[in-house]
């Protein structure tokens, strides 16, 4: 069996290498001129470590990544803090694997290597998708210079403006959300002593909310502050921003915030978009993996994960079913679609749960928490997604 993949990100590397582990042949076309990751920060929560464990790489990436004591949120006025849930041993305890937070581009890099180590000529780059073709016996990606490539089965991993999907199921991408995330990385050595810790904090406020980790083994924190009530005009989903314009949207907030904001040694703006989960991936020898099946809003921290876990599930199946493709891609459909969708409405859910009016005083956010973020309601939003495991789960 052939797989063609088109994107080479995290969900299409993460795919590419779960099927090569699988003894099943590979192309990856990439329409970057190189394999480059935007450099910010994620999280990996123990499903996710879980996934890149059954993928072989998850020891190489904790080396390069930070496995932070706890999780908490702070009020964005005083800075009171709320812990959230331990992030250390007890995820250890509970669901076998850590929380890691990692630098994009070491997550990409991992995955890259991986890849070429088991082929070494698999990706291929400065080849943007433009459509495809399929019939009985073959699926082909057709590429914007004209060339066609055939394999047995196509796999679009090419983002939240798909054209693989885009082509399958007509126009669909999704649309602005209303909300701008400042995006910003700091030398942790440039942080004040009380800030240069290995906390995962979320600094919560009336529409708004900040979060900050460390990356890249302690070496970096990670600036992430998202508003309500933007507007967004630019083509791409991102543009440079000004220290000031980020200033002025969170005037107001506490101190740590305000210099987070000025120590970035460049801000980005990104727009956020959002969109119903879509009912249908999967057609013939055509599927689709990451967001651009199932493009979320980053409020529950799985858009990279559910990439990952995409790539294990699909690489089982189609081994499992490599004499009939297109039933394969069915059951890996099937077998991901309700958890993908369930995390997307998650994800929309807690852009309220961040940014209530509740939170203006400590008062009202002491009563507010103790609504919504307890023990149990946490345990309810999180569990399912955390004791996932994509290499046992039934397909």
């Amino acid at each position: 069996m052939k797989v063609i993949i088109a994107g080479g990100g995290i969900g299409g590397m993460s795919a590419a290498l779960a099927l090569l582990r699988k003894g099943i042949d590979v192309e990856v076309y990439e329409q970057a001129s190189e394999i480059k990751e935007v450099g910010a920060g994620i999280q990996i929560s123990p499903n996710g470590c879980r996934a890149l464990d059954a993928l072989g790489v998850f020891h190489t990436l904790k080396e390069l990544s930070c496995d932070p004591v706890r999780k908490e949120f702070r009020l964005w006025n005083t800075g009171k803090a709320w812990p959230l849930f331990d992030l250390g041993k007890s995820a250890i305890e509970k669901y076998g694997y850590p929380y890691l937070t990692v630098y994009r581009p070491d997550l990409l890099d991992t995955l890259k290597n991986a890849v070429q180590a088991l082929k070494p000529n698999a990706i291929k780059l400065g080849s943007r998708a433009a459509g495809l073709d399929q019939d009985d016996t073959s699926a082909t990606l057709v590429l914007a210079d004209g060339s066609r490539i055939s394999g047995d089965v196509l796999i679009g991993a090419d983002g939240w403006r798909s054209v693989i999907r885009n082509t399958l199921w007509g126009e669909c991408n999704p649309e602005f959300s209303g909300m701008v995330t400042w995006r910003g990385l700091i030398p942790m050595k440039d942080l004040p002593q009380h800030m240069q810790v290995h906390v995962g904090s979320t600094w919560i406020g009336p529409g708004a909310h900040v979060v900050s980790y460390p990356l890249h083994r302690g070496e970096i924190m990670n600036f992430v502050a998202t508003i309500e009530g933007k507007t967004w005009t630019a083509q791409a989903g991102s543009e440079p921003g000004t220290t000031e314009e980020c200033l002025s949207d969170f005037k107001g907030w506490h101190e740590d915030v305000q210099t987070m904001i000025r120590l970035s040694p460049t801000l980005l703006k990104w727009a956020l978009m959002k969109r119903e989960p879509i009912e249908r991936w999967s057609l013939g020898r055509v599927s689709l993996v990451g967001d651009a099946c199932h493009a979320t809003l980053p409020f529950l921290a799985q858009g990279a994960v559910h990439s990952i876990e995409d790539g294990v599930v699909l690489a089982r199946c189609l081994e499992e079913g490599q004499a009939v493709p297109a039933a394969a891609l069915q059951r890996y459909e099937t077998a991901r679609i309700e958890r993908t969708s369930r995390m997307v409405r998650g994800a929309m859910s807690n852009t309220g749960r961040f940014h209530s009016n509740e939170l203006a005083t400590e008062e009202s956010a002491d009563k507010y928490l103790a609504r919504e973020w307890s023990s149990e309601p946490i345990a309810d939003r999180y569990d399912w997604l955390y004791a996932y495991d994509a290499d046992k789960v039934a397909i």
